[in-house]
């Protein structure tokens, strides 16, 4: 796990707005709205552009974005590939990485996952979700078997998975959430793009730009 502390990438509006059109996309500067990512990452299919977002669920602003998030994804054409990466940089919300990755196991993500960012951040009170108890009774209440959920949660499956996505994290240098990882090549963030809207028409350009690539 990386020491680093965790921050949230903030949705700050840009001075350009988040209309970015064709001429947009060719003022688009490396370094600037985007970064290269050296190495490059191994993706999961050679066949496909893989796009990862990576968040945490301590993230209000990846709690803000999630909607927009989810309606692009569910758009992208059939040679892209879009994962979600759990990150953890505070040793408290590594729960949270394996919160996700049994969600994910169980095929829980369009029922629970938006679910627990309300629970995080909307619901009042709060709950935080960082404890298997919590978790249980949070899971029982959307109708899932709470002791094959705790199960799953403590699988070898999912401690490889918390693994391979901290070693993915190193990889593409995340320091804040949400980013947006594409091709194992590039990576970009509402800072970088000025919002994280914005960061959604700089992956589009990043994925045509990938497909030049191939």
């Amino acid at each position: 796990m990386t020491s680093r502390r965790h921050i949230c990438t903030f949705a700050v509006s840009s001075l350009f707005g988040v209309h970015l059109g064709a001429s947009g996309q060719d003022r688009l500067v490396e370094g600037q709205h985007y970064v290269p990512v050296s190495p490059r990452q191994r993706t999961r299919s050679p066949q496909q552009i893989e796009v990862i977002e990576f968040f945490a669920y301590s993230c209000s602003h990846c709690s803000v974005f999630e909607p927009a998030l989810d309606a692009w994804q569910k758009k992208l054409p059939g040679d892209v590939l879009f994962r979600r990466i759990p990150v953890a940089f505070r040793p408290e919300y590594v729960i949270h990485q394996a919160l996700y990755f049994a969600i994910e196991a169980l095929g829980l993500v369009e029922q629970l996952h938006r679910k627990v960012f309300h629970s995080n951040h909307e619901a009042h009170p709060h709950q935080h979700l960082d404890n298997a108890d919590d978790i249980a009774a949070f899971v029982a209440k959307n109708g899932v078997d709470r002791s094959r959920f705790i199960e799953t949660m403590n699988s070898f499956s999912v401690a490889a998975k918390i693994r391979q996505a901290n070693q993915l994290a190193e990889g593409y240098k995340i320091e804040g959430t949400p980013s947006l990882g594409v091709d194992g090549r590039w990576l970009t963030s509402g800072s970088l793009a000025g919002s994280n809207q914005r960061s959604l028409l700089v992956a589009d350009y990043l994925i045509a730009q990938a497909r030049k690539v191939r």
